[in-house]
């Protein structure tokens, strides 16, 4: 019998087919889901290029996003467009644009922007843009500018700049006012290149910034376009025609370069400084240094106003952006007006300071630092020339010399003799015999010596204040020995940071916790050596003189409460230096005789500190003055002469300040 033999050829056939087919499809599967992603990604691309333009400020280009069916439509051109987001965006003040959420869904992206605004940071607003797929750009819609707006709606803008607070001395005499300045301006109409050129040699403005100020979307022919802003106006103004010169309301500091190390000066916020403050407003003044910057936030208070999309009627749709307006707090200092302007002029424009205090509250009265800069024109704009004169100027204008850290000199010695007689090292009374200006403790010193000025023996405790004696007092400071020296200077205000709103360094006695050598401790006994206080410390150190031993800190607040330290010295130890200070002044050898002409019951020491790398050559001198008010202890000071010139000194220079501050009452 014979079997018909089957083939499985139609089954393999049948087999291959399927796999094909599935083949097939799973290749069309991966082929979609791939033009898919390829798609979203595209789409991702056109949302966040338009975002990039936007922060840019660069509108013609966010306009040409926009696929132009859509803006035939709604009958809007590339131009109507740009125009609208400029008036709007610009108008706000618009900044610092920042894309998140991302959703794309084929040709819908739903994201959403983050922005600041001359109001601070608006909440975030939810986008929704579709895409059109022939033209691959965005389809135009005024919700594009901000959800919710429609065709014909606006975008209304009411700003209430907050009033900054002013900086007052104890007598509410402003230091930083809000007061008359000036604004320059041209009404564009009248602009014709010969008057542009005439008016930016009259105001030492570029012809090219004021052109640039003309281009501003918001001027029209007959608008005031304000260029720049002084305080005073010159008598020698020229007349050109389209250029006034207007009155307004600024910053102004009455005191001039006299505080302007203290009081600082403001300037216009930057981009920078809203990505560090999210609070403030493109159109604000931030302090920029002094305490105009150390009471920035206090002083300026908030900005307010509302940002409202409204309908062609000016109906209000929504609100946008509401902030209430806080004005600054003032401050009032301890300081007093004519004390200042008279510690400055006392300094004749020399490298110095001059610190004023009334040392029973530590209140002071008087921060001078010289030569100083004009703060108005630093809040106005200073030209290129003006600042660079300012920076190349060797005696460093900028430099805050009443916070800066000296070796103190010769007025040290009050300390370093008040530590002696504490511990019972020194006594006042025993005669020193000291032959010559030179002397050293032993061969060990090597060439070193210590010097003094006058060759006077025998001495005593008095007789070295007096002639201001440096052998003595580093025999003294040698005989008493390092550790009980730092154990009388750690009662004072070494390594403390006092409260006050000024940039310092905290007092130094030398840059290691041990002297390195005697001779450091005996340069530091009479104020020399590693020793470093700014001349607000020094007179914080030797308030301790006119308080009978207690150590007052110093204030410029007027709110603060005083703080002290007291006991620092016993009341015998004082009673004793401060009739050999008045003996400074009333010895007709007294270092500080001169003062005796002023006619009043007073306290000095004077100093002289040599800065120098080798002890054989001529270094620079620091001339110090060291006085206070001995009968009624209501003023006290510290005069600084930097790198004085022969015959200068700083006691010299104080007579029409102390005279003045005799008449204060505390």
């Amino acid at each position: 019998m014979h079997h018909k033999k089957t083939t499985k050829k139609p089954l393999i056939m049948v087999c291959l087919l399927v796999i094909v087919l599935a083949l097939g499809g799973g290749g069309f599967l991966f082929y979609q889901n791939y033009t898919q992603k390829q798609l979203t990604k595209q789409n991702e691309q056109i949302i966040k290029t338009l975002v990039a333009n936007l922060n840019k400020a660069d509108y013609a280009a966010v306009a040409a996003s926009f696929s132009e069916g859509s803006l035939k439509a709604d009958e809007m051109t590339t131009t109507t467009v740009a125009e609208k987001y400029q008036n709007i965006y610009g108008g706000i003040g618009v900044s610092e644009i920042k894309l998140k959420n991302m959703q794309v869904n084929d040709q819908t992206v739903n994201y959403t922007l983050s922005m600041h605004t001359d109001l601070g940071i608006l909440d975030d607003q939810n986008y929704t843009a579709k895409i059109d797929k022939e033209s691959q750009k965005i389809t135009w819609q005024m919700a594009l500018i901000f959800p919710g707006m429609t065709s014909g709606d606006k975008v209304s803008y009411d700003f209430n700049q907050a009033v900054r607070g002013e900086i007052k001395d104890r007598n509410n005499n402003g230091l930083a006012t809000n007061g008359t300045v000036y604004n320059y301006g041209v009404v564009p109409k009248e602009m014709t290149d010969e008057t542009i050129k005439e008016i930016a040699a009259a105001i030492d403005v570029d012809e090219d910034t004021i052109k640039e100020a003309l281009k501003q979307t918001w001027v029209t022919d007959d608008t005031f376009v304000p260029l720049k802003t002084v305080v005073q106006v010159p008598d020698d103004l020229p007349t050109i025609t389209g250029f006034e010169a207007r009155e307004a309301t600024g910053r102004t500091y009455p005191l001039g370069e006299a505080a302007a190390h203290l009081i600082g000066y403001v300037g216009k916020v930057t981009a920078e400084d809203i990505e560090k403050n999210a609070d403030l407003a493109a159109v604000s003044m931030i302090g920029r240094a002094g305490l105009e910057r150390a009471y920035d936030k206090e002083l300026r208070g908030q900005d307010g106003g509302t940002i409202k999309i409204t309908d062609s009627e000016g109906q209000e749709k929504a609100t946008l952006q509401e902030v209430t307006v806080k004005n600054g707090e003032d401050i009032k200092l301890t300081l007093d007006s004519q004390a200042q302007y008279l510690a400055y002029q006392s300094l004749a424009g020399e490298p110095g300071a001059s610190v004023a205090e009334n040392p029973q509250t530590g209140e002071l009265l008087a921060l001078a630092s010289s030569p100083s800069f004009d703060p108005n024109k630093m809040t106005y704009g200073i030209s290129q020339e003006e600042y660079d004169a300012y920076d190349k100027d060797e005696d460093l204008p900028f430099m805050s010399r009443f916070a800066n850290g000296y070796a103190p000199g010769s007025t040290f010695k009050a300390i370093t003799a008040a530590i002696g007689l504490d511990n019972g090292t020194l006594d006042p009374d025993e005669e020193i015999a000291i032959d010559g200006l030179k002397w050293q403790k032993d061969s060990s010193w090597g060439g070193y010596e210590v010097t003094r000025v006058s060759d006077v023996t025998p001495v005593n405790l008095r007789t070295a204040l007096v002639y201001s004696d440096n052998i003595y007092m580093a025999q003294a400071t040698l005989k008493m020995g390092e550790d009980k020296f730092r154990a009388g200077l750690n009662e004072l205000i070494f390594g403390e940071d006092l409260d006050l709103p000024i940039d310092m360094d905290p007092a130094q006695i030398s840059t290691e916790d041990r002297f390195s050598s005697e001779i450091l401790l005996a340069d530091t006994g009479y104020g020399q050596g590693e020793l470093l206080l700014n001349p607000i410390q020094q007179l914080t150190t030797y308030s301790v003189f006119p308080n009978g031993g207690t150590l007052v800190y110093p204030k410029l607040l007027a709110s603060k409460e005083t703080k002290s330290k007291a006991d620092v010295f016993s009341k015998a130890t004082i009673q004793a230096i401060d009739s050999d200070l008045q003996a400074v002044v009333t010895d007709a050898n007294g270092t500080a005789h001169s003062l005796a002409s002023l006619g009043m019951m007073l306290a000095a020491k004077t100093g002289t500190a040599e800065i120098k790398e080798n002890q054989d050559e001529q270094g620079q001198e620091n001339s110090f003055l060291y006085a206070y008010d001995a009968e009624n202890k209501k003023f006290a000071l510290l005069q600084l002469l930097e790198n004085k010139a022969d015959g200068q000194a700083a006691v010299d220079q104080v007579s029409d300040l102390i005279d003045y501050l005799a008449t204060l009452k505390n």
